[in-house]
């Protein structure tokens, strides 16, 4: 089953690169692919993942729109700056 998540914060290829690998380190999971521009992240998994991805999406810093606000919205902004800066340090 395809899911897709509008997200907030997404900048750049590392934090592109930081969601695929985070998303698929769940075994559900057999396809990222993450629309940069958009804003969009897509996930090819098994139809009970889609929780589990929010919230691994979440942690990372990546909330889906419109679900953070204030502090929790800021705090998901600084957890996607270090997301980032991983994905950068982990490009091939």
């Amino acid at each position: 089953m395809l899911h897709r998540f509008e997200v907030a914060n997404i900048k750049c290829g590392g934090c592109a690169r930081s969601i695929d690998k985070a998303l698929r380190a769940d075994l559900r999971v057999t396809g990222v692919e993450v629309d940069v521009e958009k804003g969009v992240v897509s996930v090819q998994a098994t139809d009970d993942a889609r929780e589990a991805l929010r919230a691994e999406l979440l942690r990372l810093g990546y909330p889906e729109a419109g679900s953070a606000a204030g502090l929790e919205a800021l705090a998901a902004k600084g957890k996607s700056f270090v997301s980032c800066a991983i994905g950068r340090l982990g490009k091939e």
